[in-house]
């Protein structure tokens, strides 16, 4: 929702933008004047249950009710203290980047040197002199590197934003895997892990099949001008009318590439999901998107005036290097599943945070254009768009549907693979190479668009069991179901207006997020 109206004023959408990453660029001190009473006053709420905390921390709910702690109460007053200092903070200086998960992770680094840190009454009022040491610290460098009038350009979520990213990255070279003792997690719950019938399977199959016709159709026909399905005739004949004609050369590839992207993503997820055993994994581990945003936006910023071709193929190509790179850092002792969802996430935090940068260094009429594509949009694109996102689903598909057996062996754990003579290192780099190169391909039709590759997978699942020969046809279904009709309401919700298909998926896909979680 944020996204959609930042696209739709314009005017403010640089502005916002650059608060939306985190700024101390303040009028008075007046605000933060009124803000120490809250902060005062939450920190001593948490300091009296500081010993509530400690027993949370150190035992489960059982142990710790049985010890006199009333759980519910205590992560009630915990929470609401939590709310009120971030949205305090976010008051201040807008939602800053990683302070929030790294202060907390270093004090309990250094709780190994200093043993008092494991109490929560010290480990509270430290965490939060190191969150200020780090926006600090931060916001100085900044401004030692950009000078004074330089920074204020710049918010100083940025830089704690790529200091976070590089410290995820650096813990998760230290983990250890989890191995064999972490259960398959890809099953979606009961629901998913049920053997269903050949007959459903089939049923589910046609269905959607059926709903992906009935999607492209309505996509031709749908937008500002509603089309009628003879006009679809007259135009496949070529003798349509003018302003029909015009119409369907501009929706028809723009459906394609929708559908074809959709599909792409939807594989590209179902791979990723079965190979890190990550329930709530997507391509986006994978580096992709946050390279991709990267490599468009420094054609746009560095070398204005080059055409689309060259924003695309900067996009594919830097994709590709992260992935590459996350691949590499996550490989050293085996490619670890845990490993690899840490980096690819740290990665993802320093990326976007240079993209902002570069964003806001850029000139400010770009800037709505280019959050555009960044939201993930269909708009002017044409059959050269389509035409690769193809290419890849026909040599993709039938590359994963050969190896859903070995998807199904990498869902379990890493030992059974191996008793069954199948090397998992190099099964696991081979699938999720396919699906970086799906989900580079599907960045060429539809720019950066997140959920599909959760959602398409997850639903599959829910509807014919977690066997990846059944699940890998129907979650590309689906993902070309889910983003074809994110298309439509994108062009149709507020015409002539348009919202990004990129938003219209979170749009849809947040609400079943929240509700897969509520149900698992």
């Amino acid at each position: 929702v944020s996204g959609m109206l930042l696209i739709l004023f314009k005017e403010g959408t640089t502005g916002l933008f650059a608060w939306g990453s985190g700024s101390l660029a303040q009028l008075s001190i007046d605000a933060s004047q009124r803000a120490v009473p809250v902060i005062v006053a939450v920190i001593v709420l948490m300091l009296l249950l500081s010993r509530r905390l400690d027993a949370l921390a150190l035992s489960d709910d059982d142990t710790a009710t049985t010890l006199g702690v009333p759980v519910r109460s205590t992560r009630l007053f915990a929470l609401l203290g939590a709310v009120l200092l971030t949205s305090t903070a976010v008051t201040l200086a807008g939602p800053l980047a990683f302070a929030g998960l790294g202060a907390p992770v270093l004090t309990r680094l250094l709780a190994s040197k200093v043993p008092a840190l494991h109490n929560h009454l010290v480990s509270l009022p430290v965490s939060g002199l190191i969150g200020a040491l780090l926006v600090l610290l931060s916001d100085a460098g900044l401004r030692a590197l950009l000078g004074a009038a330089g920074a204020t350009a710049v918010p100083t979520g940025i830089p704690t934003g790529m200091l976070g990213g590089i410290l995820i990255v650096v813990l998760a070279l230290r983990l250890r895997d989890a191995g064999s003792s972490r259960g398959t997690s890809s099953g979606s719950g009961r629901t998913g892990a049920q053997v269903r019938s050949r007959r459903r399977f089939l049923v589910v199959v046609v269905a959607s099949m059926v709903l992906l016709v009935v999607t492209v159709i309505v996509g031709m026909l749908a937008g500002s001008l509603w089309l009628k399905t003879g006009d679809i005739m007259l135009w496949l004949q070529g003798t349509a009318p003018r302003l029909v004609d015009g119409a369907l050369d501009d929706r028809v590839p723009r459906v394609l590439a929708a559908v074809t992207a959709g599909a792409a993503l939807g594989l590209s997820g179902c791979a990723v999901q079965g190979t890190v055993r990550n329930p709530l994994a997507d391509p986006g581990l994978l580096g992709i998107t946050a390279g991709a945003g990267l490599g468009a936006v420094a054609v746009v910023t560095l070398a204005p005036g080059q055409g689309r071709p060259a924003l695309v193929v900067a996009a594919v190509v830097t994709g590709l290097l992260t992935f590459a790179v996350i691949a590499v850092l996550s490989g050293r002792g085996g490619l670890s599943p845990d490993r690899f969802v840490l980096v690819g996430i740290g990665t993802g935090y320093a990326l976007s945070s240079l993209t902002t940068y570069l964003l806001l260094r850029s000139d400010p009429w770009n800037t709505p254009r280019i959050f555009t594509w960044l939201s993930g949009t269909t708009y002017g694109r044409g059959f050269s768009d389509v035409l690769p996102v193809v290419v890849v689903l026909v040599v993709a598909l039938p590359v994963l549907w050969s190896m859903h057996r070995d998807l199904d062996l990498m869902s379990v754990d890493d030992d059974t693979p191996r008793i069954l003579g199948l090397r998992p290192g190099r099964t696991r780099l081979v699938l999720l190479s396919v699906a970086a190169l799906l989900a580079a391909m599907a960045v060429v039709a539809v720019g950066t668009v997140g959920f599909v590759g959760l959602v398409a997978p997850h639903l599959a699942r829910s509807l014919v069991g977690a066997r990846h020969g059944r699940v890998i046809p129907v979650s590309m279904l689906l993902g070309a179901v889910l983003v074809g009709v994110a298309d439509i309401l994108g062009r149709t919700f507020i015409a002539p207006s348009q919202i990004p298909v990129g938003l219209m998926i979170a749009l849809i896909g947040a609400p079943y997020f929240v509700w897969l979680l509520r149900k698992s």
